[in-house]
């Protein structure tokens, strides 16, 4: 265990391990339009757990990625950033006979985002528990996941497993639905998955648009957030876009306002603020007990959340630290 944790990613700290899928994204060369009507596309690596990892070794931390690609020209692109970034592929695992995963995301005026997939199935969908690097997952100080990888089997048993061994091992256990509809069968069964995980979970980030799925309300405040509270829970956040963040604990909640900046594309910007917040609380849980000190955190965490939205694709434009301190300094 300890040469799996020697190994795992470049950075400092304790061990993030993120589990789930990684893909290429094809994002429109032109903002505004629908997919027919998009002249070309830039591809972009992606996926919301891999962005969470290498958001975090882009701020210096330690990351590692666990899931399943294709053992195709895109796998090995894919698999080639994770470590360029300095994150660990010990993780990934590749599948013959079945393609890397591929998402076009339409990129409407405003910088928000419509998709659609190709995954019938793809390669991270057949990621087996026997396949997990069970090793790297026991030195994990953080384990991070989303719901995707719940919609099939046997991916959903390999995240179930993964969770068990994590929290068995001590882990503080990181959950951010990240919500795609046009991925699962009906929003029923969706809403049914995403919640069958949920009081696992130390730390549950969601955005306003998942708040709202999630409680069948259209309502976003604090009354409607505490309805996902669960007593075991550490930390609830709520993700607001362009009005920042509000943060529920045991004991305090409150509101974080967001950065102002010239949004181009708002793809991974929730991942990023993720990655930063976990860089932040790997090594000293007691920031979530302190408010004072949480509050800044989640500061840093809007500002690298910001920052992602000021240019296209998800990874190119996670920021280092020192692009964060400027915007923080500029404020």
């Amino acid at each position: 265990m300890a040469a799996a944790a020697a190994a795992a990613g470049t950075g400092d700290g304790g061990l993030i391990v993120s589990f789930g899928e990684m893909l290429i994204d094809f994002v429109p060369t032109v903002s505004g339009v629908s997919l027919a009507e998009a002249p070309g596309f830039l591809k972009a690596p992606g996926g919301a757990p891999a962005n969470v990892a290498i958001a975090v070794a882009r701020l210096g931390g330690k990351a590692a990625f666990v899931g399943k690609l294709g053992d195709d020209e895109f796998g090995l692109m894919l698999a080639g950033i994770l470590k360029k970034n300095g994150v660990s592929a010990e993780g990934v695992n590749f599948d013959s006979g079945a393609r890397t995963a591929l998402a076009f995301v339409t990129l409407r005026a405003d910088g928000e985002r419509e998709f659609m997939f190709y995954r019938n199935p793809s390669a991270d969908m057949l990621l087996t528990p026997e396949e997990l690097n069970l090793d790297l997952i026991r030195s994990a100080k953080v384990f991070h996941y989303g719901s995707i990888s719940l919609i099939v089997e046997p991916c959903r048993s390999a995240h179930l497993k993964a969770m068990e061994v994590a929290k068995e091992a001590g882990a503080l256990l990181s959950y951010d639905p990240n919500l795609r509809l046009p991925l699962w069968p009906s929003a029923d069964y969706a809403r049914e998955q995403i919640m069958s995980i949920w009081d696992k979970a130390d730390i549950i980030k969601v955005s306003d648009v998942e708040l709202e799925f999630l409680t069948g309300s259209n309502k976003v405040d604090d009354e409607s957030a505490l309805t996902l509270w669960h007593p075991k829970l550490k930390l609830l956040l709520v993700t607001l876009g362009e009005n920042g963040c509000r943060y529920y604990t045991q004991s305090f909640l409150g509101a974080v306002d967001a950065f102002q900046v010239n949004t181009v594309d708002t793809t991974g910007a929730g991942d990023s603020f993720v990655g930063a917040l976990l860089c932040k609380i790997v090594d000293d849980h007691s920031i979530i007990e302190d408010e004072k000190r949480l509050k800044e955190v989640l500061k840093f965490a809007c500002a690298c959340g910001a920052i992602t939205t000021t240019q296209k694709g998800a990874i190119p434009s996670l920021p280092t630290p020192d692009k964060v301190h400027d915007l923080l300094n500029a404020s």
